[in-house]
């Protein structure tokens, strides 16, 4: 993908940006320990954070200094369930916490592929169990929580929604979704990695989704909430918003998403960034078009959560 496909206020940053080589099993275990030895903050510009180890997983809390306004929201990040950690979501967490007046806790679910599927899914749930629980002692009602994420982490927020709503539990007021990786199909076809997506390509969709899977993408049948495009009713899950990029590997799987919610009688919003590639929202954050996804997040929020 050439560069002048690419957004002009993106341009600058997007172009030093290259593919993580998701494939190599080393790379991947040596930037993962260094994630788990590097130092982790305990307060941000008035929110402060904490962490407090589950069965399975940890929980990092971040709570405004002052009265919450009574509402949660459970953040999932991403890294296409092999990398990552809470802690480097803790500058947007902490923001979420702040201007919005909200406890937000955010997954360090188990990776893949020493945890394929469904490692991280189950960590997610236990994580909204606690919450659920916890929540009147963090002045939190637990009818006004609701579930986003990122990338893989949009992923797993969407399947959580469709799994809470099968257990018949109190529901998530609503479900965000950044640049969400939904359907392991997109990762077989081979006809898309000539394309090489700035960011987030397919052949690193490709080896994600086989970490996490456990074996090759697109199979015909894979196990209930591993992808969540795959199921097949997606009625009575709750409202939902999707950004995505319109030159991202994710843009037809996020568009087609959407289009089924609604067709079932969710609603769900999309918003659309032009010339945007995989994430970049989290690279650049003071472009105006991450602004602007941001402040169309904040108004999805504000509503469904009653701020």
């Amino acid at each position: 993908m050439k560069i002048d496909q690419i957004h002009p206020e993106l341009r600058k940053t997007v172009r030093f940006i290259l593919p993580f080589p998701h494939y190599s099993r080393t790379l991947v275990a040596i930037l993962n320990l260094l994630l788990n030895v590097a130092p982790k903050k305990r307060m941000i510009n008035g929110v402060k954070i904490t962490d407090t180890p589950l069965e399975n997983t940890t929980v990092r809390l971040y709570r405004p200094e002052g009265k919450c306004s009574g509402a949660g929201l459970l953040w999932i990040h991403g890294g296409g369930f092999i990398i990552g950690k809470a802690f480097l979501n803790d500058k947007l967490c902490a923001a979420y916490s702040k201007d919005l007046n909200l406890v937000v806790l955010s997954v360090d679910y188990r990776l893949a592929p020493d945890f394929p599927f469904p490692a991280a899914m189950d960590d997610c749930f236990e994580a909204w169990q606690w919450f659920q629980n916890e929540a009147p002692n963090m002045g939190v009602d637990p009818k006004r929580i609701a579930i986003s994420g990122q990338s893989s982490g949009g992923c797993l927020a969407a399947a959580l929604s469709q799994r809470i709503y099968d257990e018949g539990d109190v529901q998530p007021v609503s479900q965000a979704l950044l640049c969400p990786m939904l359907d392991d199909r997109t990762a077989a076809n081979y006809e898309l990695d000539a394309i090489n997506h700035r960011i987030w390509n397919n052949k690193s969709n490709r080896s994600a989704w086989t970490a996490y899977l456990g074996h090759p993408p697109g199979m015909p049948v894979v196990p209930k909430y591993a992808a969540p495009s795959r199921r097949e009713n997606l009625s009575g899950l709750p409202p939902a918003w999707i950004s995505v990029g319109d030159i991202e590997l994710f843009y037809e799987e996020a568009c087609r998403y959407c289009e089924r919610l609604n067709e079932n009688g969710v609603e769900c919003k999309l918003h659309v960034s032009p010339m945007a590639p995989h994430g970049f929202e989290a690279f650049v954050p003071k472009a105006s078009i991450s602004q602007d996804l941001f402040k169309a997040n904040y108004q999805f929020l504000r509503e469904t959560l009653k701020l």
